[in-house]
């Protein structure tokens, strides 16, 4: 049987924003590869001096487009910019590009946002709710579509144990019009002061701007052919278009390079809670997927009104991945992937205690670092250690919430999704949380954050000088 998802995106002009982050580069790889859309409007601003079109074509040296650019050399030309900003009243789109995208766009994929957890609270604001709600209206204009995605993340109702797909409204200190109308009234220096109290028991300003998204899809969206995606911690890729892929330290990532490089070596988990760590790839593919859904759900219910379709992705229930199995693989790989680079054993003690972790730190990288740092400067050389690890507890900081708290999660939209695909598609798609390999996935994440984020050298002999390095620091022990 021939793909589905293939024949829906044929000679299609979809609009994506977020199309320099992690993700949104995965999208765009995936749809210039694997399907025949006729063009892809990417929303990007003009960055240190650099274009909105050079940014694209530095994309040319990335090794995430070099299979692509391999079997389709002039794919990229079917990418074109669109001068913008989520910060920026009405997104910074110009009337001529404006104008073009309602005419032109039947597929939208959304997903600009910021994942600082720090970020204050007007920031977050600005740029993963109102930008949400602008998003909508222009869509609400756009005259041939089809599908609307917005990407959401699993940790948007993070404030309940159990989370399903579907809206959680009431978690909302305040709903989200009245937060933006503060904003408008009181301005932002007035709205950061109020973060605390607005955001409820919210940990941090994304995941309760991310919620305030949600709340403009469910009341805002109308008839608009819309689903919403929430993703966990999303990590490298497992295959396309290449193994272990990955450009970031956020989440999970983190603390796996820490634990490699001997610099972590105490962080704040619960080994019995679940991880919800998902492969980059895969999300693509589930978003392409859902899209289609969404467009053909639409088609069939014209004359009903229904809520936009929630599809949370996380570990499937039946392939449960818990902070220990997760710690457990990657110490086992200490010696199949180690890196030159590590100061240490790589080892990882946790406790489900914040308290507990701020002690044993003082001991496990406080301490170490002053010594290290001693040693540099008797050397002549910069210390360096206690600022790393000012990062690195700061880090911990925001990750603890997460990292520490048993999260379960309905996924009854997400297999039914899986479950329609063709096999053809289900193949050339794959994002079924089922069959993956955690020990293959992390391995291949191992290397792959060796290669693309340690920048160090894929050969057998550089892993087996880091292999060495690391079996000096057993003998010291």
């Amino acid at each position: 049987m021939d793909s589905q998802i293939k024949e829906f995106y044929k000679n299609k002009t979809i609009f994506l924003t977020g199309g320099s982050g992690f993700l949104g580069r995965v999208v765009i790889e995936k749809v210039l590869r694997a399907t025949d859309a006729s063009r892809i409007y990417v929303m990007i601003r003009s960055k240190c001096g650099i274009s909105s079109q050079d940014r694209i074509d530095e994309w040319k040296n990335d090794s995430l487009f070099g299979e692509l650019l391999k079997i389709k050399p002039q794919a990229l030309e079917r990418v074109v910019p669109i001068s913008g900003d989520c910060e920026e009243p009405d997104l910074g789109i110009s009337a001529e590009d404006r104008k073009l995208l309602k005419n032109e766009v039947q597929v939208v994929i959304h997903c600009a946002a910021t994942v600082n957890f720090g970020e204050p609270l007007h920031k977050a604001l600005n740029i993963n709710t109102r930008a949400t709600q602008l998003m909508l209206q222009l869509a609400k204009e756009m005259s041939r579509l089809e599908g609307f995605v917005h990407v959401s993340t699993a940790f948007s109702n993070c404030v309940i144990k159990h989370i399903s797909e579907r809206f959680y409204p009431d978690n909302l200190v305040l709903d989200a019009d009245k937060v933006l109308k503060m904003q408008r009234f009181c301005g932002n220096t007035v709205l950061d002061g109020m973060a605390s109290t607005l955001m409820g028991k919210f940990p941090n300003t994304y995941t309760f701007t991310k919620a305030l998204a949600e709340q403009i899809i469910q009341t805002e969206s109308g008839d608009l052919p819309v689903c919403i995606f929430r993703p966990g911690p999303i990590a490298g890729t497992s295959k396309e278009p290449l193994s272990g892929w990955i450009d970031n330290l956020y989440g999970p990532i983190g603390v796996i390079y820490g634990a490699a490089a001997g610099v972590l070596r105490i962080a704040p988990i619960n080994d019995k809670a679940l991880n919800h760590i998902v492969p980059v790839d895969h999300c693509a593919n589930i978003i392409l997927a859902s899209v289609m859904q969404t467009a053909k759900e639409s088609s069939e219910h014209r004359q009903i009104s229904t809520p936009p379709t929630i599809y949370n992705y996380v570990a499937h229930e039946s392939n449960a991945l818990t902070n220990k199995n997760f710690n457990d693989i990657i110490l086992k790989h200490r010696y199949t992937c180690p890196l030159e680079q590590t100061v240490w054993y790589p080892f990882l003690h946790t406790t489900s205690f914040h308290w507990l972790f701020k002690i044993i730190a003082i001991f496990y990288h406080i301490i170490p670092g002053y010594a290290i740092d001693l040693v540099l400067q008797l050397r002549g050389e910069k210390p360096r250690m206690i600022k790393l690890y000012k990062k690195v507890h700061k880090a911990m900081d925001v990750l603890s919430y997460f990292s520490t708290k048993f999260l379960t999660f309905e996924t009854t939209n997400t297999d039914r999704l899986w479950e329609s695909l063709s096999t053809a598609d289900k193949e050339q798609f794959d994002f079924s949380m089922k069959q993956l390999d955690w020990n293959d996935y992390l391995q291949r994440t191992l290397v792959g954050m060796r290669v693309h984020i340690a920048h160090e050298d894929p050969s057998e002999q550089s892993i087996e000088r880091a292999r060495e390095r690391v079996k000096r620091y057993v003998c010291n022990l």
